[in-house]
C-alpha cells in the first residue's frame, strides 16, 4: 500500500512515509472493526427492551447491519495480510470503557445513543476516508447506516418526544453527555494509537492534531443540527 499525499522532506524517507501509513490504515480498520463488533452487541441488546416488536425490529435491523460491517472490516484486514483479532485488541478496553460509561438507563435512553453516536462515528470515518488510498477508502464507505434505517431512528424519536414532552430536556441532556463522550472518545484513541498521525504521513503531531481539531468542529456542528431537527437544544 502507498502514500498518495506528498512528496517527503529531507528529514523522512519515503520508505518511514509509507509504514506510516500502513501503520495508520491497520489501527483505523482495527477501531472500525471492533467499534462495530461492540455496536451489534449493544444494539442487540437494546432492542430487547423495546416496548413493541416493530421497535424492537428497529434496533435488530441495526444490530445486522454492524454486523456485517465488522466483517468487512475483517474481509479487508485479512486482504492485507493482517490478523483481525491483533487489529482490534488495542482498542477493545477503551470502547468497552465507552460503553460502559454511556449505558442508556431505558429504552428512550437507548434510541438516543443510537441515534448520535451512530451518527457522529459514521461522520468521523467518512472524513477520514476522503483522505485515504481508493481500496481503503472503498472498504470504509461500507460501515454506514442505511438512510432508511436513520429514518426510522429519527421517526421513533420523534414519536416518542411528541407523546411524552417532559422527555424532552432529560434527553437533551442525555444527548449533549452523548456527543462529548464520542468526541472525547476519538481524542483519546488518536492520543494513544498512531492512526490520527497517518491522516498526513508526513505531518507533525500539531498539524495532525489541528486536522483532528477541524474534523472534531464539524461533528459538533452536524451533531447540534440534527438535535434541532428533533426539537432539542444541543
Amino acid at each position: 500500500m502507498s502514500i498518495s499525499a506528498s512528496e517527503p522532506d529531507d528529514c523522512v524517507s519515503a520508505g518511514e512515509l509509507s509504514a506510516r501509513y500502513d501503520n495508520f490504515v491497520v489501527d483505523l480498520l482495527g477501531s472500525i472493526a471492533y467499534g462495530e463488533l461492540s455496536a451489534f452487541e449493544r444494539l442487540a441488546t437494546d432492542a430487547r427492551h423495546s416496548p413493541s416488536l416493530s421497535d424492537r425490529a428497529v434496533l435488530g435491523k441495526m444490530a445486522v447491519a454492524e454486523f456485517g460491517h465488522y466483517e468487512a472490516m475483517c474481509a479487508r484486514l485479512v486482504e492485507m495480510g493482517m490478523d483481525p483479532e491483533l487489529a482490534m485488541a488495542p482498542y477493545q478496553r477503551m470502547v468497552d470503557s465507552f460503553h460502559e460509561r454511556t449505558r442508556p438507563a431505558d429504552w428512550h435512553e437507548s434510541l438516543m445513543k443510537a441515534y448520535v453516536v451512530e451518527a457522529i462515528t459514521e461522520e468521523f470515518y467518512a472524513a477520514i476516508a476522503e483522505r485515504l488510498d481508493e481500496s481503503t477508502r472503498e472498504a470504509v464507505a461500507k460501515v454506514r447506516t442505511s438512510d432508511e434505517q436513520l429514518q426510522e431512528l429519527t421517526t421513533l424519536l420523534k414519536k416518542m418526544l411528541a407523546q411524552d414532552p417532559r422527555l424532552s430536556s432529560r434527553l437533551a441532556l442525555w444527548g449533549r453527555r452523548l456527543v462529548g463522550e464520542a468526541l472525547t472518545q476519538v481524542q483519546r484513541i488518536g492520543a494513544k494509537h498512531s492512526f490520527l498521525m497517518g491522516l498526513r504521513p508526513d505531518a507533525t503531531q500539531e498539524q495532525a492534531a489541528a486536522d483532528i481539531a477541524t474534523i472534531l468542529s464539524t461533528l459538533t456542528r452536524n451533531h447540534s443540527r440534527r438535535m434541532s431537527q428533533l426539537g432539542l437544544t444541543a
